[in-house]
């Protein structure tokens, strides 16, 4: 952004898209990194509903956005309209940046990149990791160093997701309503689950996280205020997300 925070013909205009975009910090953020390092370049949040996501993606590539990060609820979307991806978004399901080249779309990866960074931080080491989701096959695929033990509700789905992400002799654990599930002696708990309760569990860790923004219903948000446990949101981690977006976008 220029110093007067105004668009010219120069300036290089990125899409956060989302559901709620709007009332997201990440527009803010973004635009007060590219201001800091002097770039005609701007980000603009667009609310977009899911029934027209498809149409303002795919006539991104006609336009003069030269490209978008994707909200959470998006990400699974993003992958059919693309028109090159990277393995990882090919291999997971799921892409949170796009890129347009020409009149093309490039879909690639980051967030999920950056929680592993974030828990390396940590120096986590075990990782209790809950669903068989894209965004818990693409941690898997990125988990080198970490030692995980995956649950699941459906104990078929997890062996299937274990022979998806080529793991072999994999810690797997079913939850089931009824039977208590302690993960307390976990360093990490992540949920990329479709449950809509986490009753079961009665412990969690110290470091809770999902990709959940604040405008989405987190069963995991829920279950660590029951048990007065520290969570950790998308939006908690704005600042560190903006910040790899930034170098994804400069190149």
């Amino acid at each position: 952004m220029n110093k007067a925070n105004e668009i010219s013909h120069q300036t290089k205009l990125y899409g956060y898209i989302g559901e709620h975009a709007g009332a997201s910090r990440f527009s803010a953020a973004l635009n007060k990194i590219f201001k800091q390092n002097g770039d005609n370049a701007m980000m603009i949040p667009m609310n977009i509903r899911a029934d027209d996501f498809y149409f303002t993606l795919s006539n991104m590539k006609k336009s003069h956005v030269n490209g978008a990060v994707i909200s959470n609820e998006y990400v699974y979307d993003v992958v059919a309209i693309v028109d090159e991806a990277s393995d990882l978004v090919k291999r997971s399901g799921m892409c949170d940046i796009v890129l347009r080249e020409g009149e093309k779309l490039r879909g690639d990866m980051y967030g999920i990149r950056v929680l592993v960074e974030h828990l390396k931080d940590f120096r986590v080491s075990k990782i209790a990791l809950i669903g068989t989701t894209p965004h818990a096959k693409a941690f898997a695929f990125l988990a080198c160093g970490f030692e995980v033990s995956f649950f699941n509700d459906n104990l078929e789905e997890l062996m299937q997701f274990t022979q998806d992400v080529e793991l072999n002799n994999a810690d797997l654990n079913r939850l089931s309503t009824g039977i208590d599930t302690d993960l307390s002696h976990f360093d990490a708990v992540l949920n990329f689950s479709n449950m809509s309760s986490l009753a079961m569990i009665s412990g969690l860790s110290a470091h809770n996280f999902d990709m959940k923004n604040e405008k989405e219903y987190s069963v995991l948000k829920t279950r660590a205020k029951e048990l007065e446990k520290k969570y950790t949101s998308f939006d908690d981690m704005i600042e560190i997300f903006t910040q790899k977006a930034y170098k994804i976008i400069k190149g």
